[in-house]
């Protein structure tokens, strides 16, 4: 997914540089290659890694334990309370990666040698600072995205069950749940991308513009037209993801006899 990373954020820096996602891969391609494509992609792996396990881990525990101290609290409430707790602790392991790839992906010019010189780079110019500066939109796009992305998942997987398939999700094997879980997955990463959309953009201006940048100044500048910059790419990059991770996810669930996520 980096490569359509790669020119989802070019196209919400300035949506004039590339007319569409095949013309961005192909404009990076020819001028810079492979290397130019995949740049970024060693913060992106390292950054969602860390979000990932924090995000899904914290969301089963949060979910419990807000499922036992409000037992008669609505489902929906519950998925969404958790998941906005989960991903508020998940985002500060993701946010200094998710601002180092911003800057390698934007930069008109190479921002650095390698990956500890990138992040000696921000430290030295910004310090701390330069790593958290866009944990608030950072948090505007990843909570609402979260929260979308497990509650939408778990209706979506319940509905599935009781109004396409119409039978009890017990009657069907692990690999047709997982089937389930997958177009879930994607339905629900559609959802998520157009949700935090605006704030990704804010985002991405906000990680590649000069020091003192705020975002009132970034949605000033780009108008309502702007802020949904790179939005096709970016429903492409989520719904996939999204899909896959609730896979492995599920998946991982199954293989230690544990059953897979909704439905029940």
């Amino acid at each position: 997914m980096t490569p359509i990373d790669m020119v989802k954020c070019r196209m919400q820096i300035d949506n004039t540089v590339y007319r569409n996602l095949t013309d961005g891969l192909h404009r990076i391609w020819k001028h810079n290659g492979i290397q130019g494509v995949y740049q970024g992609g060693l913060p992106t792996l390292l950054g969602y890694s860390m979000q990932g396990m924090g995000k899904y881990g914290f969301y089963e525990f949060f979910k419990y334990e807000y499922s036992q101290a409000m037992p008669t609290a609505n489902k929906t409430a519950l998925f969404l309370a958790a998941s906005a707790t989960a991903e508020f602790f998940a985002d500060i392991m993701l946010c200094p990666m998710e601002a180092f790839k911003v800057r390698l992906q934007t930069s008109g010019t190479p921002f650095c040698s390698g990956f500890v010189d990138g992040l000696s780079r921000i430290y030295r110019s910004e310090g701390l600072h330069g790593f958290y500066k866009g944990i608030v939109p950072l948090w505007m796009r990843q909570i609402p995205y979260t929260m979308v992305k497990f509650a939408s998942f778990e209706n979506i997987v319940a509905g599935i069950y009781h109004s396409v398939l119409r039978r009890p999700k017990s009657e069907f094997t692990k690999g047709q749940q997982l089937g389930v879980t997958c177009t879930a997955g994607y339905l629900a990463g559609i959802l998520c991308a157009i949700v935090s959309h605006p704030a990704d953009t804010i985002v991405s201006k906000l990680n590649s513009s000069a020091q003192g940048t705020s975002a009132g100044q970034i949605v000033r500048e780009l108008g309502m037209r702007g802020l949904w910059a790179g939005l096709l790419p970016r429903i492409f990059m989520i719904g996939t993801l999204t899909c896959t991770q609730w896979t492995i996810y599920d998946s991982f669930k199954v293989k230690i006899g544990l059953p897979t996520t909704g439905g029940n």
